[in-house]
């Protein structure tokens, strides 16, 4: 039987321990994964089959030719049908494109805010929220959450959530979206229903922060330099006193819909919350970087990237300990999928310069990186599509 992973020609894999490691397991059902890549305005679907994997198409997302698009987050609707992309720029607004899985055919595009982000798709996938994270406006204000129909592809509604809204995710029963915050460092939950936000809770010590609060609290840090004083100020800051606050970028739920994962990218956390309340279950600490965040299908692991740290840390879903910090091929990690069987998981890693990015495959039965596949210029949001 050919090895699963013999798709990465010696070209292009990455030795693990001096040789490729030999994954003698087919799929039961062939599978697809989307992957988008930030700097190179594609998305290159990889195929899995019986007879291994091939990367099958590079779609181009580009909007205007010599400026770069920055698609950032892909998803799959759960029937199959359809792939979603965010297109991180425009003129004004961000954007989010929907393509056929057949024939990957461009059916229509949504404007939403300023850089969207995660495309979270409800169960039936007749929904998607997304979160608009401004990342290039000043801080200190509401950014919002879209609420886009897909079938129509329209946007209902604009929810004013917080400060830079990054990570999106429904529950399983399709009844909540929960949205992590980045600067404002809050974790909020909105009924799809009513398009209200139902639930906030505070996940770090920061607060919002103009631009000018920003550079007026610079200079008291640097005319305090070598003093230990917890500046104020939004959770995103680097400055000293503030690496404790969370800087949540992502939230994903566990399959019972009982407990909320958030990636802490400052405190180099993974918060675990009570799905219901929001409350406070435990803090596992990870490593440097924190980004972002998802259980296995069989609800076993939790994983996590080290954006920092070049890793990805594995999680006992059950006990809460770390089990494996598992270094990846590339510097800094940054999505995750697993297989449709739950064996592997796949992380992007973006790119530095013009190196290449990469999409890693870790055997979650042996908890080690089994191979790995260069890719367009950063390889950031990825998706699996079961086929068959």
């Amino acid at each position: 039987m050919r090895p699963i992973l013999s798709f990465f020609l010696a070209a292009v894999c990455f030795p693990v321990s001096g040789a490729i490691a030999q994954v003698t397991a087919a799929p039961a059902k062939p599978y697809s994964l989307y992957i988008s890549s930030e700097g190179a305005d594609i998305v290159t679907r990889i195929d899995v089959g019986p007879d291994g994997w091939k990367k099958a198409r590079e779609v181009s997302v580009k909007l205007v030719p010599n400026e770069t698009s920055g698609p950032h987050s892909v998803a799959v609707s759960p029937d199959g049908r359809f792939w979603y992309v965010s297109i991180a720029h425009g003129k004004p607004f961000g954007s989010i494109w929907k393509y056929t899985v057949d024939g990957d055919s461009l059916l229509g595009r949504a404007d939403v805010g300023m850089f969207p982000t995660t495309v979270a798709l409800s169960r039936d996938g007749n929904w998607a929220y997304v979160p608009n994270s401004d990342f290039h406006g000043d801080r200190g204000h509401q950014n919002t959450v879209s609420a886009l129909y897909t079938p129509t592809m329209k946007v209902v509604t604009q929810i004013p959530a917080c400060d830079m809204p990054h990570g999106s995710r429904w529950n399983q029963a399709s009844s909540v979206v929960y949205i992590a915050c980045m600067m404002s460092d809050e974790l909020l939950t909105i009924d799809p229903g009513a398009f209200e936000i139902t639930k906030r809770v505070q996940l770090g010590s920061g607060k919002p922060m103009t631009m000018a609060e920003h550079l007026r609290a610079e200079a008291r840090s640097d005319s305090m330099a070598g003093h230990a004083a917890h500046m104020p100020g939004a959770a995103s800051s680097t400055m000293p006193g503030q690496n404790p606050d969370c800087l949540a970028t992502y939230v994903s739920v566990s399959p019972d819909d009982k407990s909320v994962y958030i990636a802490c990218n400052h405190s180099n956390q993974l918060q675990v919350r009570d799905a219901r309340t929001l409350a406070l279950k435990a803090r596992v600490t990870v490593g440097t970087g924190a980004y972002n965040v998802e259980p296995s299908p069989d609800g076993r692991f939790i994983l996590v990237t080290n954006k920092k740290a070049q890793s990805v840390s594995v999680i006992d879903a059950r006990t809460l300990k770390e089990l494996a910090r598992v270094p990846t091929s590339k510097k800094i990690p940054h999505g995750i999928a697993f297989s449709p069987d739950g064996r592997y998981a796949f992380v992007t890693c973006e790119s530095i310069g013009t190196d290449p990015g990469a999409v890693d495959a870790i055997d979650l039965t042996t908890l080690k990186r089994v191979a790995s596949l260069a890719l367009p210029l950063q390889p950031t949001g990825i998706a699996v599509r079961p086929t068959g």
